[in-house]
């Protein structure tokens, strides 16, 4: 059983550090809210071990080893390391689903870039859609067609998300922008990470992505009938929430550069109310033919793990990006130590 001790600390850190996310949790039901509240604790504090800290390769091999630790039921010392290990343990959690957080973190650590809109959603699938899986798993949704629509709406996520942050990410020296988009647009990609403005052809993209995310979000609808009923209302919350995020940028004219797009208190209580009539809505509505769609081809290995339940091995490119990020560390050490050499 979870430590309410430790329930308390994650509820604390959602609360200040995934506002969206504390607004929809609110609907879920308690036994589904206190996992899902460790769950997200978990996910937001390796997120932020390398998204904002300078040593991002030891970052992500720390928390390689904490999840090890997690899987074998002795967490570290931390309130959100318990309290995800009591998750795993209550819920058979797959240890895929993690692992392909961790996947995308250690994509984030090596400072990939995506060349087309199919790699910016095989790295969303691992960084957002692994968490709605996992979110399933709480849920007791374990159906194929409904984790399809689910790993929808985490990729419709995780592109609002990056569309919204286009220029945090710039000058921080990332960039998710499909690169393909800035090649056509005649753009230099170190000219826009030096320099980030909004042009026309930025915005353009930017909108692109919200396209593409409100495509998804209306496909992730079809799933949200099949859900638990007490869950739907939370779920529905997520969706609204977050692609209100994308509604603020279209009134911005889709620039993410000079401003951030934020939603207001009072819109988040018309969306909760929102959510709260279409989870009645969709029990008496009939299923959409929607929810029967092939799975997006990123997010298939995600349904086939949460499906079947099994603890499957790491995967081979789990495996490669780690071995990459080790080597990486080892280079910067021998080349520290030369340094240091060549100094003294």
């Amino acid at each position: 059983m979870m430590d309410p001790r430790d329930l308390q600390a994650c509820t604390e850190a959602i609360r200040h550090g995934s506002l969206s996310f504390h607004a929809a949790s609110k609907l879920l039901p308690k036994k589904v809210r206190d996992p899902a509240l460790a769950l997200y604790a978990f996910c937001r504090l390796a997120d932020d071990e390398v998204d904002l800290r300078a040593e991002k390769v030891e970052a992500v091999l720390r928390l390689r080893d904490r999840l090890d630790l997690v899987y074998s039921g002795t967490p570290r010392n931390a309130a959100p390391d318990r309290a995800f290990t009591a998750v795993v343990e209550q819920f058979d959690m797959p240890r895929a689903l993690p692992d392909a957080l961790l996947e995308g973190l250690a994509w984030d650590a090596e400072t990939r870039t995506y060349r087309t809109l199919s790699g910016l959603k095989d790295y969303s699938a691992r960084v957002a859609s692994a968490v709605g899986a996992m979110m399933c798993v709480l849920m007791g949704v374990r159906d194929r067609d409904a984790l399809a629509r689910a790993c929808d709406l985490g990729v419709a996520m995780q592109l609002t998300n990056i569309a919204r942050d286009v220029g945090e990410d710039a000058l921080e020296g990332r960039l998710y922008l499909p690169t393909d988009w800035l090649d056509e647009a005649g753009i230099q990609h170190d000219a826009f990470l030096a320099n980030p403005r909004p042009t026309k052809a930025v915005r353009a993209m930017t909108k692109r992505l919200i396209v593409e995310a409100n495509r998804l979000y209306y496909r992730s609808e079809a799933g949200l009938g099949t859900l638990p009923r007490a869950s739907r209302p939370g779920i529905y919350a997520a969706r609204y929430i977050y692609a209100g995020i994308g509604g603020q940028l279209n009134a911005m004219g889709y620039d993410s550069i000079t401003a951030r797009a934020r939603t207001s208190k009072r819109q988040k209580v018309g969306w909760l109310a929102q959510s709260m009539l279409m989870s009645g809505v969709s029990m008496v509505v009939p299923r959409s033919p929607v929810l029967f769609a092939k799975p997006l081809p990123e997010v298939q290995f995600l349904v086939e793990a949460t499906a079947l339940g099994a603890t499957t091995p790491r995967s081979d490119s789990l495996f490669d990006a780690l071995a990459a990020l080790e080597a990486k560390r080892k280079s910067e050490r021998a080349a520290l130590i030369g340094a240091r050499a060549r100094a003294t």
